[in-house]
Formats: structure tokens, C-alpha cells, sequence
């Protein structure tokens, strides 16, 4: 199944899903804020009937040794799905007002805990909006769904399998290129990247309107880079979000990829682990 849905195509369908908005702001601190970041670009409009769901605190445990935004656990995310109508057969697509960062996290943690149908929405609300999509101020009351999650329905990675791929096979480091080299590092204590990992910016896999790159040119991206189905992939950045988009990205282009959840972030908190600088 393609995990992107279009625009368009979500205007056209009679099979109405369960719609989550995942809007999350990254430069917001983690943790539990008072106004969860994203919850305001909601409140002020989203897709009728869609239901907010927060990533610091419904998609990510808190921070601490398992890094900025560790795995969640199973009842977390089990509750925030019955919340929105979730069931066993429900189709969810998921989106956000980015370029779907988040909403690739919610993706990933959802396929994680055993969701069979869940998509993201392409260029997120502003495709939407492009499209003629109406928008909606209201709330959705809190739904009944009788979802059970149960964890480790896709492959994840932790510190000792993401150094083990970086040397047998292919990790891809999610973050910019100049966090990769180690040349600045504007959230985490330490610079630098796991060493055997290659660098693959999430910000080559969408265009400048947020939209994903097609699936060819994800193909021909992700095989310059080694992925070309010859070795295993997985992928990490600084805390399990953006290394999602880019599972997202290989998704789309038909590769499987593990995430290595705690990522960098949970790299850094062993100091006798390995770090590279300089870049790929």
C-alpha cells in the first residue's frame, strides 16, 4: 500500500478515515509543555473532524536516557488512538502543517504498534487547502475506538543493531549535513555522527511545496546512497523524528527500513560509544 495519500484523493473518498493532525513544531523543547507545540496552528484550523494528537507527549515517552524523544509506550499510544475512533480495521491518514515530519513520526509509531492502514496526507493542511479541502475550528468530542496496540509490528533499531547495520549494511543519518560533519549542533550535547553511517538529509526527500519526492526519484536517490536492495537499511537523526520521514521516504520507494528511535540523542548518553565527524 502506498503510504502517501493525495490531496485530492482524500477529497474523493466515500471511505471516510479516522483523520489525526500531528502538527509539532521542532525548535519547541520536549517534554510536556503547557500548550503542546502545534496545538494553537490547530485550534486555529485543521481538517473537519480531524483529532489532535500531540507528539511530545502521545508519540514519544519522556526525555531522558532513551534520548529527546524515546519510544512511547504501548498504552500511551493505544489511549491517543481510541481517543480519535480508532478500531482494529480503521484507516487513519495523518498529516500535518509542515512537511510532514511529524506526521511521518505518527506514521512510523502508529505501523510500530500494529495500525495496518494509516497514510500521510502529501504536502499536509496546505495541500489540502490547495485542493479545496474545507477547514474547521471544531473539536471533535473524544471517540470510542477499541484499538489494542501491540509494539514491534515494524523493524527497529537500538545503539547496539545501528552500529551493527553501519558496518554490515546501510545507516542513513537523517539530519543536515553540517550536523552529520559535527560542525554545529544546536540540540544536543555533543557533535558528530555514528561512524559507517551515511548522511541523507531528510530534505531531499520532498519538494519545496512539501510534497514527497515521486517514487522513481526517491528510488534513484536512496540507490546513489547504497540502498538498492543489496543490504539492509536503517536510519536515525537527532531524536526519532526526522529519521521517520526519511523510513517515509524509503517506504515510498519501496524499501523497508528499521528507525533507530533514540537516535543521536540516545547515542551521546553512553560515552564509551564511537563518534565520527567530518563529513560523508
Amino acid at each position: 500500500m502506498n503510504p502517501l495519500i493525495s490531496a485530492d484523493t482524500l477529497l474523493a473518498s466515500t471511505d471516510k478515515p479516522v483523520l489525526i493532525d500531528v502538527t509539532w513544531n521542532l525548535s519547541a523543547p520536549a517534554g510536556a509543555p503547557k500548550t503542546p507545540p502545534g496545538r494553537d496552528a490547530y485550534d486555529a484550523g485543521h481538517l473537519p473532524g480531524a483529532h489532535f494528537v500531540d507528539l511530545d507527549t502521545e508519540l514519544a515517552a519522556p526525555p531522558g536516557d532513551g534520548g529527546r524523544h524515546p519510544l512511547p509506550s504501548a498504552t500511551t499510544v493505544e489511549a491517543a488512538l481510541r481517543r480519535a475512533g480508532v478500531s482494529e480495521d480503521t484507516s487513519v491518514v495523518v498529516y500535518d502543517a509542515a512537511n510532514s515530519m511529524a506526521a511521518a513520526r505518527a506514521w512510523w509509531i502508529f505501523r510500530y504498534f500494529g495500525v495496518r492502514d494509516v497514510r500521510v496526507l502529501d504536502g499536509g493542511f496546505a495541500a489540502w487547502q490547495a485542493a479545496g479541502g474545507e477547514v474547521s475550528t471544531e473539536v471533535p468530542v473524544d471517540a470510542a475506538g477499541s484499538f489494542a496496540a501491540k509494539a514491534g509490528q515494524v523493524p527497529m533499531l537500538d545503539a547496539a543493531s545501528a552500529a551493527e547495520l553501519a558496518s554490515t549494511g546501510l545507516l542513513l543519518d537523517a539530519r543536515a549535513p553540517e550536523r552529520f560533519a559535527g560542525e554545529v549542533e544546536p540540540l544536543d550535547k555533543v557533535a558528530g555522527h555514528i561512524p559507517g553511517a551515511v548522511n541523507a538529509p531528510t530534505a531531499g526527500n520532498v519538494s519545496a511545496d512539501g510534497h514527497f519526492l515521486s517514487a522513481d526519484d526517491l528510488r534513484a536517490r536512496f540507490a546513489a546512497l547504497g540502498a538498492d536492495g543489496s543490504a539492509e537499511v536503517g536510519a536515525y537523526c537527532g531524536s526519532g523524528v526526522t529519521a521517520a520521514h526519511e523510513a517515509l521516504a524509503l517506504q515510498v520507494a519501496g524499501i523497508e527500513a528499521a528507525v533507530y528511535v533514540g537516535s543521536w540523542s540516545e547515542w551521546i548518553t553512553d560515552p564509551t560509544r564511537p563518534i565520527a565527524t567530518g563529513p560523508a
